[in-house]
């Protein structure tokens, strides 16, 4: 227990056997414990999960990113966090960084934990983020902010901290299967007026690392436009 809190960290996992240890072994000892959910992976992610001690869930067949998320998060919730940390074990992201974000939680300095790639454009370049990638964040979340009224510095990072309270009160459940539900629950929970704090995380793309394709870029994009305007609207209405 960290502060008598306890610490869950969740890994939405599809096919992360080669870099699964080495996100693992940087995950700081004030972890209580560690869920993994395989989402259909074709290589030896889940028998890795098993050695290393991770609690395992294994989806039969591939439910999409999103619906990795909701059974994360069921996990979590059932297992009794009070605190949920969600990062890719793809190592894209550093778990070292884990405690601020359980410390800026835990002190009550904010709900929600975003860790943000996105410092500068040489740094996010340099790091090996596709140009592509690096133009669509920086519209997407340009527009993001302009509708919610929020600066955030990333609205489409994988690497998130939540309160307890904030994952019982938002209707995630109902939210897609795919990737746009990261834009989705973020409407959430800025929509219900939850303090969103950000630290900075290097840029580490490499081959091993996940990321969509240019083709489910595109989709993600157009989807999370498509919940931006419905977000107005519902705004609109209060």
């Amino acid at each position: 227990m960290y502060k008598n809190k306890k610490i869950i960290v969740i890994l939405p996992a599809f096919n992360a056997f080669k870099t699964l240890k080495q996100t693992v072994s940087d995950i700081p000892d004030l972890v209580d414990e560690i869920i993994l959910v395989d989402d259909g992976s074709l290589d030896d992610t889940v028998s890795l999960a098993h050695k290393l001690g991770l609690t395992v869930f294994s989806h039969e067949h591939n439910l999409g990113y999103g619906a990795n998320q909701k059974t994360c998060y069921n996990l979590a919730l059932s297992h009794g966090a009070d605190i949920i940390v969600m990062i890719h074990p793809d190592y894209q992201y550093d778990p070292k960084l884990i405690k601020y974000f359980v410390e800026f939680i835990s002190d009550d300095y904010f709900d929600v934990m975003l860790g943000t790639r996105i410092r500068s454009r040489r740094e996010a370049l340099a790091g090996g983020m596709p140009i592509y990638k690096y133009i669509a964040n920086r519209l997407l979340t340009l527009f993001q902010n302009a509708i919610t009224g929020r600066n955030l510095s990333e609205w489409h990072t994988g690497m998130r901290g939540y309160k307890r309270e904030v994952l019982e009160s938002i209707n995630w459940q109902k939210n897609s299967n795919d990737f746009v539900f990261d834009s989705q629950i973020l409407f959430q929970i800025v929509g219900r007026g939850y303090r969103v704090g950000e630290i900075p995380v290097p840029v580490r793309y490499f081959k091993e690392a996940s990321s969509i394709n240019f083709r489910r870029s595109l989709k993600y994009g157009a989807q999370t436009v498509w919940y931006g305007l419905k977000y107005i609207f519902s705004s609109k209405k209060k």
